[in-house]
């Protein structure tokens, strides 16, 4: 008698979830170290450098704390520590980030109002222009933006919200969510006026989930020295008094043997290399969606090139056919595992996360086991989507 079963995919998993991400080995085997005690000088000594290298990636040399805890907790510390209960803050919509931004500052006692956006198309600026402008008493204190939106595929340029609020005159803080950007996409904190960027540990560091920080500018920390919403183990006040200058409790030790060599990895590397070889990989994920999109078939759901992501591209399907079906093929069949669509685009979208550590062939790997799994769905599409994405590469490869 035989019996049948699941069928185990075997080898190692492509993992295209844009967060968390794939973590290389040296990581792992970094993170893999020995409890040691976290005032202990050999400790501080890696703590210190750490501290210095995330100030090189975020591009500030202005104060940085952190925390354990995901981005989430990072989006907290900055918002208790800026703001008092009443505060208006001004939410630029990219889609479900933004919107659980603005929930979660809603929920801490901040009156939100929202730059509302097509989520397939982007903020239109000139309305950001006329919300700053109309707010003559300035009572709007911050300027919340996602620099890449994870949901949608899109990146929001930040440049053009600092011009916004030059332009107006407006003295709000920006604060920048770069928790899907920074180490993928150029991030200047102070060169584009940014007050507090918030960034997390598990997809451009190439970390485990569980730490979170924010890069915080002088205004920024003039502002929390008139905050009064109720914080403690988030307030910078009292880990400025501790001697790491963050962090209430016990310091993740172990995590910061990982980003030590995360950081080597991205500064061997070279920061504006990191950038272009996802900017490369990014436009082969797209140009493969693009042949897909043929025979009515799934499509790029961000529709503003200008805009388009270079850590994660989501994909919309045809009408009528589920997602979350291909996603399921593609793991269960395939072992690859890609994003889900969120929220609002639950079942209507899956994403494929290209950023942190990875390379032509690992894309190129995702991008055929998805094709595979299109036709496994009955889902239609134009068949030589990686053909597409070859030919990119190739040349790239030529023109390098």
């Amino acid at each position: 008698m035989s019996t049948t079963t699941a069928r185990a995919p075997r080898g190692r998993q492509f993992f295209a979830n844009p967060g968390p991400t794939n973590i290389p080995d040296s990581i792992l085997h970094a993170v893999a170290h020995v409890s040691i005690d976290f005032n202990d000088p050999a400790f501080l000594t890696v703590y210190d450098g750490c501290v210095a290298g995330l100030k090189r990636v975020l591009r500030t040399e202005q104060e940085v704390f952190l925390y354990t805890g995901s981005g989430h907790a990072a989006w907290e510390a900055a918002l208790v520590n800026l703001f008092s209960p009443g505060d208006a803050l001004l939410v630029i919509e990219t889609g479900h980030f933004s919107e659980s931004w603005g929930k979660m500052a809603k929920d801490l006692g901040l009156e939100v109002g929202t730059v509302a956006a097509d989520w397939r198309r982007g903020v239109d600026f000139a309305a950001l222009r006329a919300a700053l402008a109309a707010d003559t008493g300035h009572a709007i204190k911050a300027v919340c933006a996602v620099h890449n939106e994870t949901a949608t595929g899109m990146e929001l340029p930040l440049t053009e919200v600092r011009a916004a609020l030059d332009a107006t005159g407006h003295p709000a803080l920006l604060l920048a969510d770069t928790i899907s950007s920074l180490g993928s996409l150029d991030f200047r904190m102070d060169e584009w006026g940014v007050d507090v960027a918030v960034g997390g540990s598990q997809k451009g560091l190439m970390l485990p989930t569980g730490m979170s920080f924010t890069g915080v500018s002088a205004r920024a920390m003039a502002a929390h020295a008139a905050s009064r919403l109720p914080k403690s183990y988030f307030s910078w006040t009292n880990m400025l008094a501790r001697r790491h200058r963050s962090f209430i409790g016990t310091v993740p030790t172990s995590l910061f043997y990982g980003l030590r060599e995360s950081l080597r990895l991205l500064e061997e590397e070279g920061l504006d290399n990191v950038f272009a070889r996802h900017a490369r990989l990014a436009e082969a994920v797209r140009r493969c969606v693009r042949h897909w999109s043929g025979n009515d078939g799934p499509q790029l759901f961000c529709l503003s090139p200008d805009r388009f992501s270079n850590s994660v591209t989501a994909v919309l399907m045809p009408e009528g056919h589920d997602a979350e079906a291909v996603r399921r093929i593609a793991l269960q069949s395939f072992n690859v595992s890609l994003g889900g669509g969120l929220g609002r685009l639950g079942g209507k979208v899956f994403r494929i996360g290209h950023l942190g550590d990875l390379n032509e062939p690992m894309i190129l790997g995702t991008l055929a086991s998805v094709e595979i799994a299109l036709r496994l769905a009955g889902v239609p599409h134009s068949p030589g989507g990686v053909d597409a994405a070859i030919a990119w590469l190739a040349e790239a490869a030529r023109a390098a």
